[in-house]
């Protein structure tokens, strides 16, 4: 299974297995205008879902980036340390943030599917 859900602070998370990658959505990207840096959590970071992961700052504003479901943080993609524009470029693809273990597959169920996000953010 590889399919990419969404939460209402625009964070989208994607299965693959147990492994979920979480990232911020084109919408949030497009919001933020221009990133300039990214902070992200280390690897073997426990996270509950809906609270603070990671951080993300553009020309103008810091944001905090939520954890879309729990888990153990696997990876993070440090490629963004050095060229954060890379969440601008491809939010949903190579402007991943981190990885993470999924600890309960009931949360990812719960969160919005492409259809409902989009018209969700209709109304923003």
């Amino acid at each position: 299974m590889n399919e990419t859900r969404y939460t209402d602070q625009h964070e989208w998370v994607r299965l693959e297995g147990d492994t979920a990658t979480v990232g911020i959505t084109k919408f949030a990207a497009e919001q933020l205008g221009d990133v300039v840096y990214v902070e992200l959590p280390a690897a073997g970071k426990v996270v509950k879902a809906g609270a603070e992961a990671a951080v993300v700052e553009s020309v103008k504003a810091a944001s905090e980036v939520y954890a879309p479901v729990s888990g153990e943080v696997t990876a993070a993609n440090d490629a963004l340390t050095g060229e954060p524009s890379k969440v601008n470029d491809d939010p949903e693809g190579e402007g991943w943030f981190f990885k993470l273990k999924l600890s309960d597959a009931g949360e990812f169920a719960g969160l919005m599917d492409a259809a409902a996000y989009a018209e969700f953010t209709k109304g923003l």
